[in-house]
């Protein structure tokens, strides 16, 4: 990848970024810091790796993501919109009363939505019964599994390991984002996942471990981890919850944030920041 594509994608995720602040603002409250902490893999993943037709959302031949962390919506919506598979004023609406953008995704409700997930874990077994499908229909067709380091506490998540790993589905890419809190607090502190790498590695996944807010970095986990045959792959994304806006990042409770006029201020304030870095990006 050079110095231009690099820059799209450092483009994408302020954009992204800013969408989630403005999104969230504007409703008062939301999962802000998960969603967050995926920015960056989702700007990869939309920008360079994935096949999609934002306008033929359920094309035979697509790719596959599933966001099994739902609760960081926002995130996905974000990237959804700036990708064209609905208007920017859609997201204005999530959470109302009849809107197609509910907290947590929902496929029979949102364009570009593969797999309705929320409660924690589930997300991973119907990625592996995708990548099992695919890989048994001799498609060249990739899933995207995105899980939270959180939600490693359910049991799910490691049957359905278990399960990509003996079936040695190359062809469902995991992602773990480790960025080391959850609901109630720090992992560690909560349920120690001690090294999810080393554990991963155990259950016979080809493991890398990248910085999360480094999209070349991750680009290239991905480039290797497409050229592995028979072993299921991982890559564990090492991330901040509330990423890439110092406010946030600092602020313990970041899972779900209701917005106090404190946070509304430091908000705004990294709007105004994303969009110089924007205009600067643009120049």
């Amino acid at each position: 990848m050079d110095g231009r594509e690099c820059n799209e994608l450092k483009l994408m995720s302020a954009r992204a970024r800013m969408t989630v602040l403005k999104m969230l603002l504007w409703r008062g409250y939301g999962h802000l810091g998960g969603s967050l902490s995926i920015i960056e893999l989702l700007s990869v993943l939309y920008g360079r790796e994935m096949r999609y037709d934002s306008q033929n959302p359920q094309d035979e031949n697509r790719d596959y993501l599933v966001l099994s962390k739902g609760h960081s919506g926002a995130g996905l919506y974000s990237m959804l919109s700036l990708c064209g598979f609905f208007p920017e004023e859609v997201l204005y609406t999530m959470n109302e009363g009849g809107t197609i953008l509910p907290s947590h995704p929902d496929r029979l409700r949102t364009p570009g939505i593969d797999a309705t997930t929320g409660s924690l874990g589930q997300g991973t077994s119907i990625a592996a019964g995708l990548g099992y499908a695919l890989k048994k229909d001799g498609t060249d067709q990739y899933v995207y599994l995105i899980c939270g380091d959180g939600e490693l506490n359910e049991g799910q998540c490691w049957e359905a390991f278990q399960f990509i790993s003996h079936y040695k589905l190359n062809n469902v890419i995991v992602f773990i984002d480790e960025n080391k809190k959850q609901l109630d607090g720090y992992t560690k502190d909560i349920m120690n996942p001690f090294d999810i790498a080393q554990k991963m590695s155990a259950f016979g996944f080809y493991t890398q471990r990248v910085p999360g807010g480094d999209e070349e970095a991750i680009y290239e986990a991905i480039e290797r981890a497409k050229q592995v045959r028979d072993q299921a792959v991982c890559i564990v994304l090492d991330t901040v919850k509330g990423q890439g806006v110092a406010y946030f990042e600092e602020m313990l409770d970041n899972h779900s944030v209701k917005f106090s006029e404190k946070d509304r201020e430091e908000a705004k304030k990294a709007i105004a920041e994303l969009e110089a870095y924007i205009e600067k990006l643009t120049a």
